[in-house]
């Protein structure tokens, strides 16, 4: 006499089954936030590389003088923020594709804080910069 669970059969469809097992709502947002923070990159890439080539050259003064100017520093910070946010999304689809089981939250929480650090860090930095092109003035 065996001691196991008795099998209990049950009668519904492939279809029947895989309801419920989607994404839970989040993919429509997460794909929309990609490509707005995508779009929005394309004009403030654009206009980072046109002054960079309008600063090439520069001595240091002239680069703390045009980062100390409230339109310049806006920019460069909508420029980090945004950059770091996109990547956050991008690392996050691939975390969610190939990293699976114990490591995945874990993954996942170490890349919102890399990522979330490093635009701190950027953000920092333009602060820096304001408050010396400030000082300079």
């Amino acid at each position: 006499m065996t001691d196991s669970a008795p099998h209990i059969e049950v009668m519904r469809s492939q279809l029947g089954r895989a309801r419920g097992l989607g994404a839970g709502g989040s993919g429509t947002a997460h794909w929309w936030a990609e490509r707005v923070t995508a779009a929005s990159l394309l004009p403030l890439s654009t206009w980072f590389i046109v002054q960079m080539f309008r600063l090439g050259g520069a001595d240091h003064k002239d680069v703390v003088k045009w980062g100390g100017k409230p339109v310049n520093a806006t920019m460069l910070t909508a420029l980090i923020i945004t950059t770091f946010y996109h990547a956050q999304l991008g690392l996050q689809v691939i975390v969610d594709d190939y990293v699976h089981g114990k490591a995945h939250l874990p993954t996942r929480i170490l890349v919102k804080l890399i990522t979330s650090l490093l635009g701190l860090l950027g953000v920092f930095a333009v602060i820096k910069l304001v408050a010396a092109g400030n000082r300079r003035s």
